[in-house]
């Protein structure tokens, strides 16, 4: 696979400026996941030597309150059938818990959704750039694990979980380092900031408080940070916080559409990440993923690697699913 680097695309007069569009063909609608080849899914599969597993998903009615206050808790109905049970969920939102934002869930504020797919095309019942590719295609990979609590205690730097600290791409580079692991082209990067296990031990009252005060560590708003993610092959970035990046959003952050700028139109994305990797390079991002078992036994071993298999709802035009991932080692 002949990948151009971020240097390139940011060069482009073809397609958007920074953008991966028709890096994978026109119609193409799995974005990063492309980067999980077949011979990449043979290569991770090498890496299962013990045969021990750990479930990566937080169970689904984790955040009662929720962390953002239109993602509510599902209500679990259970009720008798012929010789049993059945049972339902009802308002069941996909992105409440352990789950990866798909490619319909940001737009660009000037160019739209990835690949140039239409905005009327992103409707229920539409397959177009739904959740429902990838669960066709599979995420399964070579998972990193890089745990930024271990790694800051280790060098004696003062760090706060529940602070919007950036991490930056020389932070990863040196944490990989340090933990003696490297990244490859095609890896599920996964980043533990210690956000998950502080919120999951408040009580319901501090709950209430994030819908305001939604403070969480996370990848530093920047060109740099974007280059860094392209120019690795990242297939697939996860944490175990709310937003993947840093929130709020760094007031040095680049993205920002010329509205914004000038104070108009500002909303609860302005200078995220999320509205430039999503629908200009195509990069799926995990939140709320559940780390600390995993990182406690790689912590143990001192192997950072393993395969990691996600299995997305195969949900014709969804937005979002639940990662449903498992990690092997």
């Amino acid at each position: 696979m002949t990948v151009p680097s971020y240097q390139q695309l940011s060069r482009r007069t073809d397609q958007p400026r920074g953008s991966s569009w028709g890096v994978f063909g026109a119609e193409d609608e799995l974005g990063t996941i492309n980067f999980l080849t077949p011979d990449r899914v043979v290569a991770a599969s090498r890496l299962v030597s013990r045969g021990v597993t750990f479930n990566l998903d937080v169970p689904l009615g984790s955040f009662d309150p929720p962390v953002l206050k239109q993602r509510t808790a599902p209500e679990h109905t259970i009720f008798p059938t012929a010789g049993g049970r059945d049972d339902k969920l009802d308002g069941f939102f996909l992105q409440g818990a352990t789950q990866i934002d798909g490619l319909r869930h940001q737009r660009h504020w000037a160019h739209g959704f990835y690949n140039g797919t239409p905005d009327a095309a992103v409707d229920i019942g539409d397959p177009r750039l739904g959740v429902n590719r990838w669960a066709d295609h599979g995420i399964v990979g070579r998972g990193v694990l890089i745990d930024f609590p271990r790694y800051f205690q280790a060098i004696g730097t003062t760090y706060d979980p529940m602070s919007n600290t950036p991490l930056s791409p020389g932070d990863f580079d040196a944490a990989a380092r340090s933990q003696g692991v490297s990244f490859e082209p095609g890896d599920i990067v996964l980043f533990r900031t210690g956000w998950l296990t502080g919120a999951l031990a408040q009580s319901d009252d501090e709950r209430i408080a994030l819908h305001t005060r939604l403070d969480n560590p996370g990848l530093a708003q920047s060109e740099k940070m974007v280059e860094w993610l392209w120019d690795r092959n990242v297939s697939l970035i996860a944490a175990d916080n709310v937003t993947v990046e840093v929130f709020p959003p760094l007031r040095s952050s680049p993205f920002w559409s010329e509205e914004e700028r000038t104070g108009g139109n500002r909303t609860l994305v302005t200078g995220m990440l999320h509205r430039i990797v999503i629908p200009l390079l195509g990069l799926a991002l995990g939140e709320l993923w559940y780390l600390d078992a995993l990182a406690e036994d790689c912590a143990k071993d001192g192997v950072w690697e393993f395969m990691l298999v996600a299995k997305p709802l195969n949900l014709t035009g969804g937005c979002g699913t639940p990662a449903n991932a498992t990690a092997i080692k």
